[in-house]
Formats: structure tokens, sequence, C-alpha cells
């Protein structure tokens, strides 16, 4: 029986410049905003976070709540 992994969320781990994909599936929650994002437009994450993000905005606003930054 072939599986299909639409609607259903990846699991992955966070490389520099790509990831690995542990638990098949179409796409990643963001971090920030909950958004869904397709894995083919998963443009970015934090790799010590291990953590995607929908948007630039969402990935700053990450990294400052994370730092404690403005």
């Amino acid at each position: 029986m072939l599986m299909s992994s639409r609607d259903r969320i990846a699991r992955l781990h966070y490389l520099p410049y790509s990831f690995r994909v542990l638990k098949a599936g179409d796409h990643v929650l963001c971090a920030v905003t909950g958004e869904r994002i397709a894995l083919q437009d998963l443009r970015y994450w934090s790799i010590a976070r291990q953590e995607p993000y929908a948007s630039a905005q969402a990935s700053v606003e990450a990294e400052q709540k994370a730092t404690g930054g403005l």
C-alpha cells in the first residue's frame, strides 16, 4: 500500500543551507505565526532552535525573543 504524505506535517532536521526529512509530510508550521509552509516554499529556519519560519520577519521576531533583543 502506497502511503501519501499529502496534507501531513513533516518533521525536519534543519541544517545549514538545507534540511533533512525525518518524517514524511508536505508542510511544516511556522514557529512564530503558526502559518502552514509547504516544504518547497520553506526558506527560513533556525539551526540552533530547530524551528521553521514563514518569513524573514518571523525569523527576526524569533531571534529577538530568544536573545532578549529589541
